[in-house]
This record gives structure tokens, C-alpha cells and sequence, in this order.
């Protein structure tokens, strides 16, 4: 199969944080509260909002749960300039390396030594999807949006778990330049 379509999953920042870095944001044995669920089974959109400091400036971000084993802020690029923080490209989890911030809470503060990312655009294939598609954990495909916007996305990684649903992610500057929304469907091209 040369092409297929999947669904879009637009990712605006957020905050993914530790068990740890969330008692101390919120307070000892505090527990997210579910506002709503997300495409990937298991994941949510919290109630809680946090600031995020950088040098320039701050912003409040959504928590995304579960809890994680380390924080993460993922933000676009568009973001870095009004915190004035340098992001890596990056799959998420992989922050080694990576610049920090400052992230408070109500009831104390995070300073992040490393854990900035602007997220790789990315596809979430279950098993049984990647299989039908012929496509293998960390390959990388083209994606094509069509529309008056449309655009190709190059580079784009295929991560392959069974405990994902089929969707792709990209973050809010790349839907914005191709005037794509959630939900919308895209043209994954195998070469």
C-alpha cells in the first residue's frame, strides 16, 4: 500500500509532569483531574493549569495526564519566542540535553534543569494498523494535507505500540500553516 489516510490530532503546549513535580506544584498526594479524554487511550487533558516561566516571559499551560516518569514541557515554536526559551526538536521523552524552565503551581514551583521540546510531528500506529500499512516501529513517512493551505510533512516518525490508536500529531504552528484541525484527515505517503 502506497498511501492511506489517518486522522489529526493537533497538540497545543502542555505540560506533562512527575508524580513528584506534581505534589510539589499542587501539594503532598494531590491527583490530576480528569477534564477530558485525548485520542490516545488512557491520556486526558487535566482541569489543572500551571505558569510556565522562561526568560522573556510566561504563559499558563494545560497538565495532561497521567503523570509521567519525568516532566516535560512541549511547546511550539511560536511559543519559544514569547518565553524566550530554545527548544530542541524532539520525540517526546527524549529531553536530555534539552533547556529548562520554570514551572509554578500553587502551592510551590519546579525548576526544570532540561525537559523544553517542541514535539516531532509523529504518527501513532496501533500493532495491528502498522501491520496492515507495512510500516515498522521509528520509519518515517511523508504526510500530505490537502486544501488551499495544503502542504507535504517531511520527516514524519511512525511510532508503533499496541496501546495506541491510529493519529497523527503535529503541533499548533504546523496546523495553523496548513489550516489543519482536529480530526481532519491526511494522506500518509510511503516511498
Amino acid at each position: 500500500m502506497k498511501s492511506f489516510q489517518v486522522p489529526v490530532g493537533v497538540s497545543n503546549k502542555h505540560v506533562h509532569v512527575s508524580k513528584e513535580d506534581l505534589e510539589t506544584l499542587f501539594g503532598e498526594g494531590y491527583e490530576l483531574t480528569v477534564m477530558k479524554d485525548l485520542s490516545q487511550p488512557g491520556q486526558y487533558a487535566a482541569e489543572e493549569r500551571v505558569e510556565v516561566v522562561g526568560e522573556k516571559g510566561s504563559m499558563k499551560m494545560r497538565i495532561l495526564g497521567p503523570t509521567r516518569s519525568k516532566t516535560q514541557v512541549e511547546i511550539s515554536r511560536t511559543d519559544s519566542f514569547a518565553l524566550g526559551v530554545e527548544p530542541v526538536l524532539r520525540e517526546s521523552g527524549n529531553t536530555e540535553g534539552t533547556p529548562g524552565l520554570v514551572i509554578r503551581g500553587p502551592k510551590g514551583e519546579v525548576e526544570m534543569k532540561e525537559g523544553v521540546i517542541v514535539a516531532a510531528r509523529h504518527i501513532h500506529f496501533h500493532t495491528d494498523d502498522a501491520e496492515k500499512f507495512g510500516i515498522k516501529n521509528k520509519d518515517t513517512v511523508k504526510v500530505r494535507a490537502g486544501g488551499p493551505r495544503g502542504v507535504v510533512f517531511e520527516e514524519v516518525i511512525c511510532r508503533v505500540d499496541p496501546s495506541f490508536a491510529l493519529d497523527m500529531h503535529i503541533d499548533m504552528d504546523e496546523a495553523n500553516a496548513a489550516s489543519i484541525n482536529n480530526g481532519d484527515m491526511v494522506e500518509v505517503i510511503k516511498e
